[in-house]
């Protein structure tokens, strides 16, 4: 199966906030700029669209294909908890660091951990399959794009979820990447 993935439109927040789960909207002109980029590659044509339902991903996946257009949560962004919407410099040192030194099971501000994000994902990815598209666009987050992306190979979910916890964050907002799962 071949998927576009296209990371939202960069937030209207300020720099250096934690928000993974937290539901920030985007500006109008953020909004164009990637929805003219995605017309210019063509995309999304004919394809299905799955959206995370946070604002971010879904304000610009209903611009481009509101008719063929469904929501997943598996999709969303890692739940940050009680650290959600907080400058990452004031989260306490000793949190962040039990964090990095156990990225698949900590639970970072007592919400989720890695762990539970590559199952959702997984999950959504085999049912995705078992609904039989050939290709479809993705219109996500930046860590759903590192774990899809590391799911490519035949590694275990837990090392492929610390394998995309492990990668460094390079992913742009508004950035295409194609993946062959």
């Amino acid at each position: 199966m071949k998927l576009h993935l296209v990371r939202h439109p960069q937030p209207e927040i300020g720099h250096g906030l934690c928000y993974g789960a937290s539901d920030v909207t985007v500006a109008e002109a953020e909004l164009a700029r990637v929805q003219a980029r995605l017309l210019a590659a063509g995309l999304p044509g004919s394809l299905p669209v799955v959206s995370s339902p946070l604002q971010r991903c879904a304000l610009l996946a209903r611009r481009l294909a509101p008719a063929t257009l469904s929501f997943d949560v598996r999709l969303a962004e890692m739940d940050f908890g009680r650290w959600e919407m907080q400058p990452w410099d004031s989260i306490p040192r000793i949190e962040v660091e039990a964090w990095t030194a156990d990225l698949l099971h900590y639970r970072p501000g007592g919400a989720e951990c890695v762990l539970d994000v590559a199952r959702r994902v997984a999950a959504f990815i085999r049912d995705l399959r078992q609904a039989g598209h050939a290709e479809a666009l993705l219109v996500c987050h930046a860590g759903t794009i590192r774990l899809l992306s590391a799911m490519q190979g035949s590694l275990p979910l837990e090392q492929t979820a610390l394998r995309a916890a492990g990668t460094p964050h390079r992913i742009a907002y508004g950035e295409i990447a194609v993946l062959e799962v």
